[in-house]
């Protein structure tokens, strides 16, 4: 991932891309004496290849239209292809566009957007640790940085942009909507995985690079949150993953609730948590685009943010409130997490509920670090 982010030309950052899907992988499949993780591994790694394909097709024609794979020299001599149109599948079709669209579907395959998403629920067989990690910080984030790393080239590919609304848009709403019906407690937050990254690609869609990276910031330490809260439910379920089989938990492992309701609330876009303010960042900026698409994008956004919230707390009432459904056994052994486990919790938890400007702030402070003049990110006021 540190070669991924850290690389100045699109070899050294397809290597690292490649990484992260590897490593990825293996991890999903740590199981390995599971024929469901080694399924679940071999899914991930197959569906991933289809949008490396893409990307790598977007290097070559990016390479061949500009003669370099260096970030610097593609950005500086793009103002001289913006017009360019070459031959691609028999057609003649303009440059720029199509090689945005093909490194929107290696975006695509890795951060699990709709028609390539069908690896990431079942990338849940890994342990839960994993999970946070894969959905949080590594594999489906990259295709979010991939896009604003390259933002120069989709100001100069409308259609490019058009694209990545609609299929942000359509995975928001998709994934929320799978999501609400779901009864693992890990394929919950799974889904929601899913939906929060269409969110990201509606702000790439509307040039709002500081909105979805904002958001792929904050959304990284509360779904990291959630997914360790959901673990510790079920080491003390006794691996139960089942909501209806849970219930009455809230007094049983009070620390875990209180980290649980925190994820849920940043999740939600509660008032005053940084989650509320990227997310209505990328809404706004759908509105503000005045087209039809950013209209879609805007009305996609808004319908999966009530549907989030529902999902959300669907999971909290199942998991910690109500009568107990599970057994008297199951029941008997419900315990807190040991400190080795929830020690690790407060650090996940304070970006969510940190003052707004500052989370924002640091992670643009920090996309800007790595990437130096390659990410366009416009000025927005809070």
């Amino acid at each position: 991932m540190l070669m991924l982010v850290t690389s100045d030309n699109l070899v050294q950052m397809f290597f690292g891309w490649e990484g992260v899907g590897l490593a990825s992988y293996l991890l999903i499949g740590f199981w390995f004496k599971k024929p469901s993780a080694n399924a679940a591994a071999i899914k991930a790694f197959v569906v991933n290849r289809v949008g490396d394909f893409g990307f790598s097709l977007g290097i070559f024609a990016l390479f061949m239209l500009t003669g370099s794979v260096v970030f610097a020299d593609i950005f500086a001599s793009l103002d001289g292809f913006a017009d360019a149109r070459f031959i691609f599948l028999g057609y003649e079709v303009h440059a720029l566009t199509t090689i945005a669209v093909l490194l929107f579907i290696g975006a695509m395959g890795k951060s699990a957007q709709l028609f390539l998403h069908t690896w990431l629920p079942d990338a849940m067989e890994g342990p839960t640790p994993v999970s946070a990690l894969i959905h949080a910080a590594t594999m489906v984030t990259a295709g979010v940085f991939l896009m604003a790393r390259m933002s120069p080239i989709l100001e100069l590919a409308p259609g490019a942009m058009t694209l990545i609304m609609v299929i942000g848009g359509a995975t928001a709403f998709f994934a929320a909507s799978v999501g609400l019906v779901q009864n693992d407690i890990k394929r919950v937050i799974a889904y929601s995985t899913c939906s929060q990254l269409g969110y990201m690609f509606v702000a790439i869609g509307a040039s709002a690079y500081g909105a979805a990276i904002f958001h792929l910031f904050t959304h990284a330490f509360f779904k990291a949150l959630l997914f360790l809260g959901a673990g510790s439910v079920i080491h003390a379920m006794s691996d139960e993953q089942d909501m209806r089989k849970m219930g009455g938990l809230s007094k049983m492992i009070p620390l875990t609730y209180v980290m649980m309701m925190v994820g849920t609330l940043a999740l939600t876009g509660f008032p005053y948590t940084a989650g509320f303010f990227s997310k209505d960042m990328i809404i706004e900026a759908a509105f503000a685009t005045h087209n039809s698409m950013g209209s879609f994008g805007f009305l996609m956004t808004v319908v999966a943010a009530f549907m989030t919230s529902f999902y959300s707390w669907r999971l909290v009432f199942m998991t910690f409130h109500g009568t107990p459904r599970a057994d008297e056994k199951v029941m008997s052994h419900v315990h807190e997490s040991p400190a080795v486990m929830w020690v690790r919790w407060p650090f996940w938890l304070w970006v969510p509920l940190l003052p707004v400007s500052c989370s924002r702030n640091i992670s643009l402070a920090m996309i800007a670090l790595i990437s130096g003049q390659g990410l366009l990110l416009p000025p927005m006021v809070m």
